[in-house]
């Protein structure tokens, strides 16, 4: 076993005894067209928001970008699944869902020929954006060069994950909050504005910069109301 498969088999494989329907490896691809630009925001942002590791970044070699997320231990696919489409609605809610592909079914991982003079590989972050137009490499990636990008990278521990799904379902629950309460729905209910701002204020389930908000906003008609009349 060289180098390339020792860093695959570390990061993405699982071992026969262990399996049971699951899986160590999680796949975000966006193609069609590739868009770099947008899907470094899931890259940075499961390091800066969720305090996860890298995944790895490859290019399909056809027509997107993929990041590989490696799992420390067997998990259920249904789990990594989750995980990958609260990524999605997250931080990439604004993308057609038929450019994106989440997958835990990995048949055969980077490098490989999809063209006689197109391939699949795994890149670093500083390289990513140069694949912007082709996203592949033209010869056969070295297998030193693939194990030495990989090496860098640690896999996903289970509880670090179940952290990180929390937090991305609490950043979810809170964006619904505050769709929710807006004077449309206000008005829709027959709320007056002041009762509006009183039924916001509150309501526990309503995110707390909000209820201070409309604290705020409530205080001049408090005001008016304690004031003695001249």
């Amino acid at each position: 076993m060289n180098r390339l498969q020792s860093e695959l088999h570390r990061l993405y494989v699982v071992h026969q005894s262990a399996d049971g329907g699951r899986v160590r490896a999680a796949v975000l691809e966006m193609a069609r067209p590739a868009d770099w630009t947008a899907l470094s925001a899931v890259w940075r942002g499961v390091q800066a928001d969720l305090a996860l590791p890298a995944p790895a970044i490859a290019v399909n070699g056809r027509d997107g970008f993929q990041l590989w997320f490696s799992l420390a231990e067997p998990t259920l696919a249904s789990q990594a699944l989750g995980f990958l489409n609260a990524l999605r609605a997250r931080y990439l809610s604004d993308i057609a869902r038929q450019r994106l592909d989440l997958t835990t079914a990995i048949d055969a991982m980077p490098p490989r020929p999809t063209k006689s003079d197109q391939w699949s590989a795994f890149v670093t972050a500083d390289l990513a954006p140069v694949f912007a137009d082709e996203p592949w490499l033209d010869i056969l990636p070295g297998p030193d060069g693939q194990a030495d990008v990989l090496c860098r990278l640690e896999p996903i521990k289970s509880v670090d994950l179940l952290v990180a799904l929390e937090r991305l379902e609490r950043v979810k629950t809170q964006i619904d909050a505050e769709s929710a309460f807006t004077p449309f729905n206000a008005v829709g209910a027959g709320l007056d504005p002041e009762s509006f701002l009183r039924q916001v204020m509150n309501d526990d389930s309503v995110a707390l910069g909000l209820r201070i908000e409309a604290a705020k906003a409530l205080l001049p008609a408090s005001k008016a109301a304690i004031s003695p009349s001249n």
